[in-house]
């Protein structure tokens, strides 16, 4: 009996058929598919902006006016740009100063929500209020602490004789510093000290039962066990508080404008002065192309931190 072969286009249907129904019940190839239109959305409003701003920063592109390629002109315009170095200055020490202090009283206040209280609940949700509230009404409150006549500390201070006459707290450099730093620790807390309860939350208490029968002390269960458990959640929190902080705008910009005589210029406020107020977009572009290793530099040093966790995957702690 002969066998009639059946046709290559129905063959290679077939087949292609069956690609397709393999890619579709692939993993890995639905979770591109899922992904794809988050990505689209990443590479619109993130993406694109970024690499025009890296553009722009090579060209001397005016508000109004459009720009020519001009190299680095900008960047050596800010070599020799007191200013900008102030303002680099000024968000380096902003960023260490306010993100090491919102780490220590955000794990303070972690530790102490995790143990058992009365009202624990309310006292949660009371922590989450500065980072809730809005970044100008928190600024605008801030205004009104720090007023040259009308600030309650000056007044507290005052009625309590350690001082004689108020404190210019947003006129004076080095008290302006102090204040933005302070109003910044007041709204990041928060997000620290949350986010490291959630990972105290995940931490099994026969750890700690177990560390208690074997006569380790409240420092020791924190050194070894509650600490290298955190390490991952600390390793994310702290990123995202560093990049937050560093690229912090709208506080600093509400409370001081950088001054006073631009000693609070973060990068941030002047990239906005420069390109924007000024017009001159190309030179603020490059001001904020000048955070890029700055913020790269942050991800790296959480990435490697990650990394050396090897006890994660069930292998010793380098």
């Amino acid at each position: 009996m002969t066998t009639i072969p059946a046709p290559a286009s129905a063959g290679s249907f077939v087949s292609s058929q069956s690609f397709w129904q393999r890619l579709s019940a692939n993993r890995n190839w639905l979770a591109l598919w899922f992904m794809l239109p988050a990505a689209g959305f990443l590479l619109m409003f993130l993406a694109y902006p970024l690499f025009l701003g890296v553009w722009m920063s090579f060209t001397d592109v005016r508000i109004g006016r459009s720009g020519v390629f001009i190299g680095t002109e900008n960047y050596e315009w800010l070599r020799d740009d007191a200013v900008f170095w102030l303002s680099v200055f000024n968000t380096l020490l902003y960023t260490l100063v306010a993100s090491a202090i919102k780490f220590a009283l955000g794990l303070y206040l972690a530790l102490l929500l995790n143990r058992s209280m009365p009202f624990k609940a309310l006292f949660r949700a009371a922590v989450l209020i500065p980072f809730i509230v809005p970044t100008v009404l928190s600024a605008i409150a801030f205004w009104w602490i720090y007023d040259s006549q009308f600030s309650i500390i000056s007044w507290s201070l005052r009625h309590l004789g350690l001082i004689d006459h108020n404190i210019n707290f947003l006129g004076d450099s080095n008290w302006a510093r102090a204040s933005v730093i302070i109003a910044n620790i007041w709204r990041g807390v928060p997000f620290v000290a949350i986010t490291l309860l959630a990972g105290l939350q995940t931490v099994s208490p026969s750890l700690y039962e177990a560390a208690t029968l074997d006569g380790a002390t409240n420092w020791q269960r924190f050194r070894f066990i509650t600490y290298p458990l955190l390490t991952p959640i600390i390793a994310v929190v702290m990123t995202f508080s560093v990049l937050f902080t560093f690229t912090d705008f709208q506080l600093i910009w509400a409370l001081t404008r950088g001054g006073p005589v631009n000693a609070t210029h973060l990068m941030a406020t002047l990239s906005y002065q420069r390109g924007i107020l000024s017009g001159r977009l190309g030179e603020g572009a490059a001001i904020a192309t000048a955070m890029i290793p700055f913020l790269l530099a942050a991800i790296t040093i959480s990435w490697f931190g990650m990394q050396r966790r090897k006890w994660q995957q069930g292998s010793d702690n380098d």
